[in-house]
């Protein structure tokens, strides 16, 4: 349909246009704000899904693209251009479905603990959305620092000394990190003169011997700072206690960021260097796999030493991208489908967690349940700005049987991060392993023997889950069995209808894991299928994404 050809600006442009209006709107008129916000986010998870039904009819061979748009009117590889395949319209999807929730669950108080928290939440989005459809490197750090830079203000959102001072770790890490974004992007342009990654894929082959150590160079410091955003250790010293401090529905959205520098990575590997990039052929991929390992072993130690759900809950994420980070490392077809779909349970699971752990808290300390995520996170240096925000009136009905569903929800958790049957949880890790233990799949011989370094990150990915189920026990019974006087917290429908509903779609995806994993090996197909993404993006484009 014509209108196709025009869809694809839709999750740069929303957000945009949304963050700028509401930044007219007054401060005061929150009722407003976020019934605009609401809409807003709506049409986008409508569009994320329209788009990714539009990538999922994409034929498997030929061009592996569905629309490809030359913004303002420049083809590739001389202007913008925005690609849409299967992996970047999931990652839309995901992102505007958790984006969803984290907005419903800050519309009981937390959308009015500060000042332009709508405007920089659909900023966040708008970033997000040109750094999954962005087809040019330069693009990608102008979309990811527009992210960073949204990120910023809504980690510092509701004020708190423990909230300021992990936020400055915060921006100066991500600073750091995008310099070092820079000083790479500008190595690969001096070497290759594009940085349009379709182009550059056809000319790195062609880079001579005397240049390919530069590079490599710019590569290698390019991958640095994607694995500083997608918390690889010993990168990751800043992401459990930033995570902790933020409010909760901003540490549910942060969820995705760390999947951004994995999307990157999964994005350059497959396309610079895969087989057929010469000497450059699986550039990187020993590291990523060690590297990954390191940090599941990290983490694993982190969960297991965590005493505040917070912290529990930011080396639970630290444990899904050293997942994601090894498997992308193996480059296997199978382990890469396994991993999106790991990709997915983990990122639901996680936000869902971190928005349950508020409200889990106010059940422990009294007073705690209007504004601070825990008292953990704040320490003893609560503000007096928090008590001001507790005379705020409340929105929404109060959930009947709070604690109980509270329990129910914990333990739900607390079978996803393990990875134990019937979740969606237990579906992804085991389609991740079955494609390490038998590339050609389920009941076929295995060629060659399996590497050891495949049957440690076996190893190390049951035991993580392991980990995962005795920390979580341990706090379970803490907070739900050993008090003696349990506080019945305050708990409004509103809060927990979009933990419920993340929580539905990981069961969903237990049930319908067929339709989804499907979906992923078509994607990984295409990844391992780079002249197809370049034919689509060098032979397809026209100015305003018409087909040649």
């Amino acid at each position: 349909m014509e209108w196709t050809r025009h869809l694809l600006i839709v999750p740069i442009l929303l957000p945009l246009v949304t963050g700028a209006l509401l930044l007219l709107i007054d401060e005061l008129r929150h009722t407003a704000k976020a019934l605009i916000s609401l809409a807003s986010c709506l049409l986008l998870v409508g569009t994320a899904f329209a788009l990714m039904r539009i990538a999922d009819t994409a034929p498997e061979t030929g061009s592996a693209l569905s629309l490809s748009y030359a913004v303002a009117g420049w083809p590739a590889p001389f202007g913008i251009v925005l690609v849409l395949d299967r992996l970047s319209a999931l990652m839309l999807a995901l992102t505007a479905v958790l984006a969803l929730a984290a907005l419903i669950f800050s519309m009981a108080r937390w959308h009015r603990a500060g000042p332009h928290f709508h405007t920089l939440f659909h900023f966040l989005l708008m970033g997000l959305g040109g750094a999954f459809l962005t087809g040019d490197l330069f693009n990608l750090f102008v979309f990811v620092e527009v992210t960073l830079a949204a990120s910023y203000g809504l980690l510092l959102h509701g004020s708190g000394a423990f909230r300021v001072r992990s936020g400055l770790h915060y921006i100066a890490i991500n600073l750091a990190a995008s310099l070092l974004f820079l000083i790479g992007v500008s190595l690969i342009y001096g070497v290759a003169g594009t940085l349009n990654m379709a182009d550059l894929a056809l000319r790195l082959p062609a880079v001579p011997a005397g240049d390919r150590g530069l590079l490599q160079a710019g590569a290698a410091i390019l991958g640095v700072a994607f694995l500083i955003k997608a918390g690889m250790w010993p990168l990751c010293f800043w992401l459990p206690s930033a995570y902790m401090a933020a409010a909760a529905p901003v540490a549910a959205i942060f969820v995705v960021l760390t999947k951004v520098g994995t999307y990157a990575l999964l994005r350059l590997t497959l396309l610079l260097f895969a087989p057929g990039a010469g000497e450059a052929t699986g550039f990187g991929g020993p590291v990523l796999i060690w590297g990954g390992m390191l940090t599941i072993t990290f983490a694993t130690f982190g969960v297991l030493a965590s005493q505040a759900m917070g912290r529990l809950a930011g080396y639970s994420v630290l444990v899904s991208s050293g997942t994601l980070l090894a498997a992308v490392g193996m480059g296997d077809t199978a382990v890469v489908s396994g991993a999106l779909f790991y990709l997915v349970s983990s990122t639901f699971s996680a936000a869902a967690f971190f928005m349950l752990i508020e409200l889990v808290e106010r059940a422990r300390e009294p007073g705690a349940d209007l504004l601070a995520v825990t008292m953990e996170a704040y320490g003893d240096e609560a503000e007096e700005s928090e008590a001001e925000e507790r005379e705020d009136e409340e929105v929404g009905v109060v959930m009947p049987g709070a604690l109980a569903v509270l329990g129910v929800c914990f333990g739900l958790v607390a079978i996803l991060l393990a990875g134990l049957p019937p979740l969606s949880g237990f579906i992804a890790k085991f389609a991740m392993l079955s494609g390490m233990l038998n590339p050609a799949g389920l009941g076929a011989a295995t060629a060659t023997a399996i590497p050891g370094q495949t049957w440690l990150l076996v190893a190390l990915i049951i035991l993580s889950g392991l980990a995962a189920l005795i920390a979580m026990m341990r706090t379970g019974i803490r907070t739900f069995w050993a008090p003696l006087e349990t506080i019945v917290p305050r708990v409004l429908v509103v809060e927990v209808a979009p933990i419920l509903g993340l929580l539905a779609l990981c069961a969903l995806l237990a049930v319908q894991g067929g339709a989804l994993l499907s979906y992923t090996e078509a994607a990984a197909r295409t990844l391992h299928a780079p002249a197809a993404y370049i034919q689509g993006v060098l032979g397809a484009a026209q100015p305003g994404g018409v087909p040649r």
